[in-house]
């Protein structure tokens, strides 16, 4: 009853606004209004490291960026240059984050969005990892149920909407808001909220049980129409799918490949909106992309982690109370640390390092140097070698002879990180571990034909996500060729140093979310004879443990012809 409770109040929002916004205009004609939107923060208060704290700048070279106490720094500097900004961001805003903010279910980044002043937010998909009571109980406040309050005495709650116009019951029936209204300097502003349709696809089926993810552009139109009967003439939308980038892209260059997801929905999507804030593929670039009618209007995104903010200043008509298209401008900034932390956003980091301490700098093993999780040219990583070869050795009781993990489930680089005296020290804390795979998928050991095996690998390809290469233990090999036609690219296949017959059956260890079919990996579902392992982090701190001083593997397991 709460979350209809709230569905009536946003149309209530919406009725106040448009009446506020029908008051006689002043002398101005018109008013700037700045949207200033993060993507994909992933409970990344803390700055975070390797390649995920850093941003490509054009043709080379890069810039440390990202942390809380910078972001908030960051935002004000901008709010401060026009007096009508409103925040906003473009959803994963929690899950898949390090040990300062997950210990705690994520409660201390919701604690600084509100801190913050976000005032809308579209769901991501990681926003149902734990399912959709843990996600009303993120928006509307409450304990944890098993682990109560362990941040604070009392989590009170986003003070901002969590949107998902394309989010429904399989009943139809809305399961989270599809829009906000936002007043700034008199005018409405409305914010539309939808995610991926393909969600399904990422998250664990019973985290979305009872929900449906509907196409997004139509989702987007009918709550756009809506507005526009409203009185709402100025529309944006925070957009939870996004394009894959190509090498050499700064922050505000637009170098995407063709035909992506986001640019796919662009190019569909109601003239009544005049932006689009993209999120999920961790990219940036800021595009400009004509609507229906032919009209600009930019769609960017922000990579991920609070390294960029994304601005759309708009110009929009008192009168009309329509955005005047021909000058809105848009840039990514930078979220660089040359600037001073901010106070109440660092006093927050602080406290969530120092309640999560006794946990998280706990030496859990040590290595020799970095552990890239990012793919090498045949898309092999160091990082996804190692919990590769980790999840065999926890599953061999259960006659595994192959591990397989899923690249998504690798969020954050190992780094062989330097002492005060300049001296590498390689030790891993359980928070780095966690950092790397933080989703606390179990181990499961199913039974895979040999032509099973060959159509997992050949799925890596032709998805509408994009090109994602599984990382596999050492007792796999293949070559593929990109020449080849999609399912026929995988040759050279072995197990244990033996060419794959494909009717010999094969026992292989996946985590339960590749097991249910992750990231349209459909083939793992044909498996037989189920049987459960640990959870993946334990796997790996077990690994760990068991070899200290870890040395980056040969890539040698996966060759490209």
């Amino acid at each position: 009853m709460k979350l209809f409770t709230r569905l009536a109040a946003a149309g209530a929002v919406a009725a106040a606004a448009v009446a506020l916004a029908g008051a006689p205009a002043s002398a101005a004609q018109s008013i700037d209004v700045r949207l200033i939107t993060f993507n994909d923060l992933h409970g990344n208060l803390e700055p975070p490291s390797g390649s995920g704290g850093k941003v490509a700048l054009p043709g080379g070279g890069s810039v440390a960026a990202g942390g809380a106490a910078y972001l908030a720094t960051h935002v004000k500097q901008l709010e401060s240059q026009v007096r009508n900004s409103i925040v906003l961001s473009s959803g994963d805003n929690v899950g898949a984050s390090p040990v300062v903010s997950a210990l705690f279910h994520d409660e201390p980044t919701v604690d600084f969005m509100n801190q913050l002043g976000v005032k809308a937010s579209a769901v991501g998909n990681h926003e149902f990892d734990e399912g959709y009571q843990e996600l009303l109980r993120m928006q509307l406040g409450g304990c944890h149920p098993t682990d109560g309050c362990q941040f604070d005495k009392k989590y009170r709650g986003a003070r901002f909407p969590i949107l998902g116009a394309n989010v429904t019951f399989d009943n139809g029936l809305p399961a989270l808001l599809p829009f906000s209204v936002q007043k700034s300097g008199g005018v409405p502003v409305g914010i539309i909220g939808a995610t991926l349709k393909d969600l399904p696809s990422v998250v664990t089926p019973e985290a979305i049980k009872g929900l449906k993810f509907g196409d997004e552009v139509p989702a987007i139109n009918r709550t756009a129409d809506l507005l526009d009967r409203l009185g709402v003439k100025a529309q944006v939308v925070l957009l939870h799918q996004g394009d894959e980038g190509q090498s050499g892209a700064g922050p505000d260059d637009c170098k995407v490949k063709p035909d992506g997801a986001a640019s796919t929905i662009a190019k569909q999507v109601s003239p009544k909106v005049d932006a689009i804030f993209t999120a999920h593929s961790h990219q940036q670039y800021n595009c400009v992309i004509n609507d229906p009618a032919g009209r600009p209007r930019p769609v960017l995104q922000g990579a991920s982690f609070g390294r960029l903010l994304s601005v759309v200043d708009l110009k929009i008509d008192r009168r009309t109370r329509d955005v005047v298209r021909s000058q809105t401008k848009a840039h990514n900034e930078i979220v660089t640390r040359d600037v001073p932390a901010d106070p109440a956003a660092q006093k927050l980091v602080d406290e969530a390092k120092a309640k999560s301490a006794p946990i998280a700098n706990k030496q859990v093993g040590t290595i020799t140097a970095d552990l890239p999780a990012a793919g090498g040219p045949s898309g092999e990583s160091p990082l996804g070698d190692v919990l590769a070869d980790a999840q065999l050795e926890a599953t061999k009781s259960n006659n595994a002879v192959v591990a397989i993990t899923n690249p998504g489930g690798i969020r954050a680089d190992l780094t062989y990180k330097s002492s005060p005296a300049g001296e590498g020290d390689g030790v891993v804390t359980y928070g780095e571990a966690f950092t790397v795979q933080p989703f606390a998928n179990i181990m499961q050991t199913i039974t895979l034909t040999g032509a099973n095996l060959k159509n997992v690998l050949e799925q890596q390809w032709g998805q509408s996500g994009g090109t994602k290469i599984l990382q596999v233990s050492s007792s796999l090999h293949y070559s593929y060729s990109t020449s080849a036609a999609v399912g026929s690219r995988v040759s050279d296949l072995t197990v244990e140093g033996k060419p794959v017959d494909p009717a010999a059956s094969y026992r292989v260890s996946v985590n339960n979310f590749l097991a249910a079919g992750g990231d349209g990996f459909t083939e793992f579902t044909k498996g037989t004879g189920l049987a459960g392992g640990p959870v993946d982090l334990d796997a790996f701190l077990t690994y760990m443990a068991a070899h200290p001083g870890i040395a980056p593997p040969l890539a040698d397991r996966i060759t490209v012809k």
